[in-house]
């Protein structure tokens, strides 16, 4: 049986000083406080883990804050299962939020619940600490892995029922001597996948604006008529080149992320909704993302029966709903995933692409086992040959009695 939930900060009076306590640290203002917290606790074994997806802040930012605050950090490389074991199933399930945005986090938080489990298990810890508060999705998805990882210890986020203001939290890192984090004026998550912003200046739906600064991928650099051609290959469901030079993944992604941005696309908004059906706006920078899900589905639509392509866009908003809900590590998603890795089993070809400001055009679709028709003409002849073959025959036959 799993030890209680922790949502307050008054529940980590109950840790012994003496165990290790692990916490998931991002550089950010909530992470930072918390270990704030936890030093003038007195806890003295704290393990603040940094998993590199390929995210904004450097791991000399994060070690320069951790270590003032006496905690022990981790910082794990975990870029290329990132985008092996999370990003490229998501490509083939065409995981996109109700056809607004591809998701992002949600691929995220599992990876990291795992890792945080994996180097708790080995130090012994007593608990495993998040700073999701209750207006970010990501307090479900880390609590449904760590629910489904079955990790032994306890966990949750102190900030979930009691919350902190940003000033408060900033106050008290400036009197503890860390000064680093002011200026912020949105929450941002980064990865190899998405550049992410929410809340602050984003708060209201209804009037918001993110500063063309913000942008790096997406902030456009190609001049006004410029163009260029790129060519996306796939094998069995896993985009594995581009233009003809194969590469790993996450060096595709990368690549595409800085080549699609140049000319201004790639760029999403949105509304997500939280625990209780609230909802919230989200924007995101995602160029690969934009080119990769786009060929996949091209590639994809010549290898597949439509029957076939049906049921998967079904089952691919399942898919969704399972891994934004935090059931990366369920049952159901685990067994949809079994249908996608069919399906993409047999999706191999390429997609060459013209693009240019404000869009990207198809110039080639091609496929290994293709269902598509190159000549229509010559097709409607064999066809109808082949439908007067039997009639063509049974007339001979006749004439020979």
């Amino acid at each position: 049986m799993q030890s209680p939930l922790i949502r307050s900060f008054s529940q980590l009076d109950t840790l012994d000083p003496n165990r290790p306590v692990v916490t998931l640290f991002s550089g950010g203002l909530d992470s930072s406080y918390l270990l704030l917290r936890l030093r003038r606790m007195g806890v003295r074994d704290v393990h603040a883990v940094s998993v590199d997806i390929g995210e904004d802040e450097s791991s000399q930012y994060k070690r320069q804050v951790a270590e003032a605050l006496g905690a022990t950090i981790h910082i794990l490389d975990r870029r290329e299962e990132f985008a092996g074991q999370y990003v490229a199933p998501a490509i083939a399930a065409q995981a996109v939020y109700l056809g607004i945005h591809p998701v992002s986090s949600t691929l995220s938080r599992p990876l990291i619940a795992r890792s945080a489990v994996d180097l708790a298990r080995a130090l012994g810890a007593q608990t495993v600490l998040h700073t999701a508060n209750r207006s970010q999705n990501t307090l479900r998805r880390l609590n449904g892995a760590l629910t489904l990882l079955g990790w032994e210890g306890s966990f949750g986020s102190p900030y979930d029922l009691d919350p902190v203001t940003r000033e408060e939290k900033l106050v008290e890192l400036r009197s503890a001597g860390i000064d680093l984090l002011a200026g912020r004026i949105v929450s941002g998550d980064s990865n190899l996948w998405c550049r992410e912003f929410e809340s602050g200046i984003l708060d209201d739906p209804e009037r918001h604006a993110v500063p063309e600064d913000m942008y790096t991928w997406s902030r456009p650099t190609a001049l006004p008529g410029d163009s260029e051609t790129l060519t996306v290959s796939i094998e069995r469901g896993l985009p594995v080149a581009v233009d003809g030079v194969p590469m790993p993944l996450t060096d595709l992604i990368d690549q595409l992320n800085h080549r699609v941005g140049a000319y201004g696309l790639g760029r999403y908004s949105g509304l997500e909704h939280l625990d209780h059906g609230e909802k919230v706006l989200e924007i995101r920078e995602m160029p690969g993302a934009y080119l990769l899900l786009s060929s996949y589905r091209h590639v994809e639509s010549a290898c597949l029966d439509a029957e076939l392509i049906r049921e998967k866009r079904h089952l691919e908003q399942v898919w969704v709903r399972e891994a934004l809900e935090g059931r990366w590590f369920g049952d159901l998603r685990l067994t949809v995933q079994a249908f996608m890795d069919t399906c993409a089993a047999r999706t191999t070809g390429s997609v060459t692409w013209r693009l240019r400001t404000g869009g990207a055009d198809t110039r080639a679709i091609n496929a290994l086992k293709p269902l598509y028709l190159r000549d229509r003409e010559a097709w409607e002849e064999r066809a109808i040959e082949a439908e007067s073959a039997p009639f063509a025959r049974a007339d001979s036959l006749l004439t020979a009695v």
